[in-house]
């Protein structure tokens, strides 16, 4: 396998349509072996798509690979800063770009960027497909949540966590 040309910076407001546009491709494929048809057609719909406050809050990330644009983007927030603990969100990789290091360079940034603002906690509401991918980052395991999207659509997540 050749090695992938990719850079990471920091998102701007002009990146939410191409983060939207990942977002839409990646979720719907990505999660459909783990999540029922009534999840894929209620839920997944709704959190597949960008956040533009999150894209341009300074602490979101796009992924890029030459000639292909962006093919990764995750952030994070402020979870309880009083208890120095943050939160991953809204992390994607372009289902043709699995397994090449995109999300994981993605992951090391928001380590390092949270570390940096004093945080000592980081946790994230995995999806059932994406626990492998977290517990290899170090994240443990803390219990199934429902994550309720709108009154009667709830999206069922595995909430996570893993020191800094």
């Amino acid at each position: 396998m050749a090695t992938l040309d990719l850079s990471l910076r920091i998102a701007t407001r002009d990146d939410v349509a191409a983060v939207d546009r990942l977002l839409s491709r990646s979720y719907p494929r990505l999660l459909k072996a783990d999540y029922p048809p009534s999840v894929m057609v209620t839920a997944v719909p709704l959190i597949a798509r960008a956040r533009p406050h999150l894209v341009a809050s300074g602490r979101y990330y796009v992924a890029e690979a030459a000639g292909r644009g962006v093919i990764g983007a995750g952030g994070w927030s402020l979870g309880d800063r009083a208890r120095g603990a943050a939160e991953v969100r809204h992390l994607a990789t372009d289902p043709d770009f699995l397994r090449n290091g995109v999300a994981a360079r993605i992951v090391a940034a928001i380590l390092d960027a949270a570390r940096a603002e004093g945080m000592e906690r980081i946790g994230c509401l995995s999806t059932r497909t994406a626990v492998p991918f977290y517990t290899a980052a170090g994240f443990r395991v803390l219990g199934a949540v429902e994550v309720v999207i709108t009154p009667g659509i709830a999206f069922p997540a595995v909430r996570m966590s893993r020191p800094l």
